[in-house]
């Protein structure tokens, strides 16, 4: 590889790397949006992000970056690239390429209301008033729709849902997930049915002794200590927040994961430690080397689903597990749980039962909440069902 041309793909990585940090600050902006601000500052906030949207937009489809691009993939000697060297230049041109057809001001116009639809979603769940946020949620999709149509003609897909498929499941499509689903809900509903019916239930009862919020804090961070996300030493590279609805973002040596505690479920907040560290140890993972590379990052996010349900079902709801922290447990909320049986607690954690929450579903229903709400967003974006006819269906 010639020194010139060696020069043209680190001139390109060192762009890339530029994006790279401002994208983590980016989330940690959104991390103090959902733990940390205060409501008075949501209107702030969403200019805040809008206008760092437009920066990474500006700096994602700066023609420099296309001219470096032309040049590694016109040259003879891109050939000589390694496997991960020509994954960079694939991914990076295909953001490129794609970002260079949107709108600034259309990815500005999302990136803000997506911040002040998530405030005024929260403040509709508490008052249990989809009304209020009906609105919000139209102007969002409308705008999604916007970028959808532009995107399916970047990535040439079949429909507008296709292409923002793409972003999350790259080269997947509406009808191969489809009719997985359609196959996958029929094996479910099958199981589903043999757990509803059998003659041994668990008593599901022994999950609602109430646990002091501050005991469920001491809780997540001895699962935390468990499965070796650190949060707690001098070189901890992660954190333990509260927020509404779980979540986890960050980037290599700064992932956080949030969780939600209730008095009288002290299971709930277990369950999603368990997944949320399960996302953060994925980040947390890649190859060092791959620190600021576009192959430093997720596979897609299926996979990355897939490392927080191993850690939160596999290992979580395993007698494995629970035959060596059901102890701890016990040692950590006194007398509240003394009297736990091993067997009787594994079985009452794995409960298969309807229930309208994701997040608080067991390992067989969890599955048909992804596939009831893919089949809505799959009609909204088709424009057979309309945001309006949401509580209904």
């Amino acid at each position: 590889m010639t020194e010139k041309f060696s020069s043209t793909y680190k001139k390109l990585m060192t762009k890339y790397k530029d994006l790279t940090i401002l994208r983590s600050a980016g989330s940690i902006i959104e991390w103090d949006m959902e733990t940390m601000m205060p409501p008075k500052a949501i209107n702030l906030r969403s200019q805040q992000l809008a206008i760092l949207s437009i920066i990474e937009h500006k700096m994602t489809t700066d023609p420099e970056t296309g001219t470096l691009l032309e040049k590694i993939t016109r040259s003879p000697e891109h050939d000589r690239l390694n496997d991960v060297q020509k994954r960079n230049v694939y991914l990076i041109k295909k953001r490129y390429d794609e970002q260079t057809k949107l709108p600034e001001k259309l990815v500005a116009e999302i990136a803000k209301q997506s911040a002040l639809a998530t405030d005024i979603w929260k403040k509709a769940k508490a008052a249990k008033n989809y009304a209020m946020f009906r609105p919000e949620l139209e102007k969002l999709l409308e705008l999604e729709k916007k970028a959808a149509d532009i995107l399916m003609n970047v990535k040439k897909t079949k429909t507008p849902y296709d292409a923002m498929i793409d972003i999350y499941e790259s080269n997947m499509t509406t009808r191969t997930i489809t009719k997985i689903f359609n196959e996958l809900r029929q094996g479910l509903i099958t199981i589903l049915k043999k757990c509803e019916t059998a003659p041994k239930q668990p008593d599901p009862n022994i999950l609602k002794r109430k646990v002091p919020i501050e005991t469920q804090r001491k809780i997540s961070k001895a699962l935390a200590e468990f499965l070796g996300y650190d949060v707690t030493s001098k070189k901890a590279g992660g954190r333990i927040d509260e927020t509404e609805h779980p979540f986890t973002t960050g980037y290599y040596d700064d992932v956080r994961i949030t969780t939600h505690y209730y008095e009288d479920n002290f299971a709930s907040s277990i369950w999603s430690v368990l997944h949320e560290a399960g996302h953060a140890l994925y980040d947390q993972g890649y190859k060092r080397e791959w620190m600021y590379q576009p192959v430093g990052a997720e596979a897609s996010h299926g996979f990355h689903e897939s490392q927080s349900r191993l850690v939160e079902n596999i290992i979580g709801r395993s007698h494995e597990f629970w035959t060596y922290f059901l102890p701890k447990l016990k040692q950590m909320t006194g007398n509240t749980l003394q009297d736990l049986e091993l067997n009787k607690f594994v079985h009452a954690i794995n409960q298969v039962k309807l229930s309208k929450i994701r997040i608080e579903a067991d390992e067989v229903t969890y599955g048909m909440h992804v596939i009831i709400r893919f089949n809505i967003e799959r009609d909204l974006f088709a424009n057979k069902i309309t945001v309006k006819e949401l509580p209904e269906i």
